[in-house]
């Protein structure tokens, strides 16, 4: 059974499209990630036009972050004063980000930013969690022995001024860390069409050292109004939103979370963390190939719909 999409103009099968927005809901609920890192990809690799795969993929970000964000809410995960101030950074780099996305529409540019974007953050990403990710696997297995370690280390970031207490993470840091940990993902999820959790969850865990269990629901509760904003301002300028492919994703998406979070949590840190490492290279990888192998997607010389 198929459907037209009037945005993207084209044709797609409906219960592919729900199957992709489940899919992406479940790793949501256990990664705590948006899934816009593998949304986007997926979209354009079935043929929707790119500006159209970022602002609509940050569209079903929104409802299955909701869904995630209720049920850590309930669980008590959610460090509601360090969401509000990753809230803050979030909205200024998202609607700077919009803006930055149209700039490089007007340039015939945004298709190739987008896709080396992901190839590059994707791949250090990833690689980094998968490298911390075995180190600590191999640690459990081998105990070093002697006292108790650090929970984490201290460096010059923590001698920024504006230190505020953060109980519910237990963490007396300066407030610019999360608020710049916020604005740098802002403009991931407008340019990229992300929520940023592939991002954001490696740097509340380790610059700025909140516990596992937490970061999963705060990235949650960031994400949810910072891809809401992303969405608001890419329909509204830019008109790349495409509303029954939204409607599509965020049906299946809404669902999936209820699953994924009841999966996650019976799984210990480090198996997330290598799991989303995994799933990130992956991706990564699938992009870089498709570059490599079809160099005439790397430029467009003409605008949509020329010769």
């Amino acid at each position: 059974m198929h459907i037209y999409l009037p945005i993207a103009e084209m044709s797609v099968n409906i219960f592919a499209i729900l199957g992709i927005g489940a899919g992406i809901g479940v790793l949501s609920g256990i990664f705590g990630v948006g899934g816009g890192f593998l949304m986007t990809p997926v979209l354009i690799f079935i043929g929707v036009p790119s500006p159209v795969a970022v602002a609509t993929g940050a569209n079903q970000i929104v409802a299955s972050s909701v869904s995630g964000a209720m049920a850590h809410w309930r669980r008590g995960n959610v460090d509601v004063k360090m969401g509000l101030m990753l809230l803050v950074g979030g909205f200024i780099g998202s609607t700077g980000g919009v803006f930055v996305f149209r700039w490089l529409q007007t340039l015939g540019q945004i298709d190739l930013v987008i896709k080396l974007s992901y190839v590059i953050f994707l791949g250090i990403i990833g690689g980094l969690m998968a490298a911390e990710s075995l180190r600590a696997v191999l640690r459990a297995r081998r105990p070093v022995k002697g006292g108790r370690g650090k929970l984490h280390e201290h460096n010059w970031l923590h001698g920024l001024p504006f230190k505020m207490r953060f109980r519910k993470s237990k963490l007396y840091i300066s407030a610019l860390l999360p608020i710049g940990v916020g604005a740098f993902v802002g403009v991931l999820s407008a340019i990229m069409g992300v929520g940023g959790g592939f991002v954001m969850v490696p740097a509340m865990i380790y610059l700025l050292g909140m516990p596992t269990t937490v970061v999963i629901g705060t990235s949650l509760f960031q994400i949810l109004f910072v891809t809401g904003n992303a969405t608001f301002l890419q329909a509204t300028l830019n008109q790349t939103v495409d509303v029954v492919l939204a409607l599509l994703l965020l049906i299946g998406g809404v669902i999936g979370a209820q699953f994924g979070t009841k999966l996650g949590a019976k799984m210990k840190g480090e198996q997330l963390r290598g799991l989303l490492a995994a799933m990130v290279l992956i991706v990564c990888g699938k992009l870089l190939f498709d570059l490599v192998l079809e160099p005439a997607d790397l430029y467009s010389l003409t605008a949509p719909g020329g010769e």
